[in-house]
């Protein structure tokens, strides 16, 4: 009897023990540290906060803050041949001025090495092609007052970029027309989330106390499961004053008989008049597409000495 007894109060504390350390949400098991745990007992919602990071759009909506305000940025990008080493450069200082809701942009300073343009100045590189579509202005560009700019060019190619900045920009998210790939970056999804671990942690990140929310491939997939494998790693820092992204951490790869990609980013926030606007970007990856030789980069953007509209 006293065997029995001891076995069911250890039994019970365990499950106890289980219970306090984990969280359900849409079916996904999510697991929470100590300093969450003792959060949740004192009302932190763990449901409404995975929610929250469910529907979050601010990380995507930051790069379009961009297009809003005046900034010096420090550009970075290398492209490395089969051997690693750099074959076409690009490093260079640029200033955007804003007039009201239009923003042309000034080079101050730039060192290009290699074949990083062609004979007639356009991009060799699809990698330094996107960077420039991104955080280089030509002439004068007028947003509307969410940022959004009417795109410069249009047919597949500009929905194709469109798509790709979605993936790279919105990870976790589906992206429509996107064929094989669209729907496996989707993490909450009931199919694709039982390929991931999923916690909610509290640590310190760049001196702001965060919140941290982490979707990470079990390590454990079989070799089908793997395949089906996108995002390998998404981590995302939340300030726990306002639930503002602080950062954000993420590995995608995949690979076919047709593409394959593997890319690594780690993107730092500010807060510059009252919008969110990345401070750092980093960018790691390589890409082998059809018609295109694959292509290895890595850039750096680093965004600062931020001015309001005039």
């Amino acid at each position: 009897m006293r065997k029995l007894w001891i076995y069911t109060v250890t039994l019970l504390f365990f499950q106890q023990t289980y219970a306090q350390d984990t969280a359900r949400y849409k079916g996904m098991t999510v697991n929470l540290d100590e300093v969450i745990v003792e959060a949740k007992r004192i009302g932190f919602d763990v449901n409404s906060f995975i929610k929250r990071v469910e529907d979050d759009t601010t990380f995507y909506r930051a790069f379009k803050n961009l297009h809003l305000l005046g900034y010096t940025a420090d550009n970075d990008i290398r492209i490395y041949n089969k051997s690693n080493e750099i074959q076409a450069s690009l490093k260079s200082q640029t200033i955007q001025s804003m007039q009201g809701r239009c923003r042309t942009m000034k080079v101050l300073s730039e060192n290009i090495t290699g074949d990083f343009f062609d004979k007639k100045g356009n991009y060799n590189y699809y990698t330094a092609e996107l960077y420039g579509n991104l955080f280089f202005t030509k002439g004068t560009i007028c947003a509307d007052p969410t940022g959004e700019e009417p795109e410069s060019s249009k047919g597949s190619m500009a929905r194709h970029k469109a798509q790709l900045k979605q993936l790279i920009f919105n990870p976790g998210k589906p992206v429509r027309g996107v064929p094989i790939v669209g729907g496996k970056v989707a993490i909450f999804d009931p199919e694709v989330q039982r390929f991931y671990n999923f916690a909610i942690s509290s640590q310190e990140y760049l001196g702001v106390s965060c919140y941290v929310f982490s979707a990470k491939a079990k390590p454990d997939l079989n070799s089908l499961d793997r395949g089906d494998v996108v995002v390998n790693e998404l981590i995302t820092y939340f300030n726990k004053d306002n639930f503002e992204i602080v950062g954000r951490k993420y590995s995608l790869s995949y690979k076919t008989m047709l593409f394959d990609f593997d890319v690594k980013m780690d993107v730092q926030m500010t807060k510059q008049q009252g919008l969110l606007i990345p401070a750092l970007v980093t960018y790691d990856g390589t890409w082998d597409v059809p018609f295109k030789k694959r292509e290895t980069a890595k850039f750096i953007a680093r965004f600062h000495t931020f001015t309001t509209p005039q």
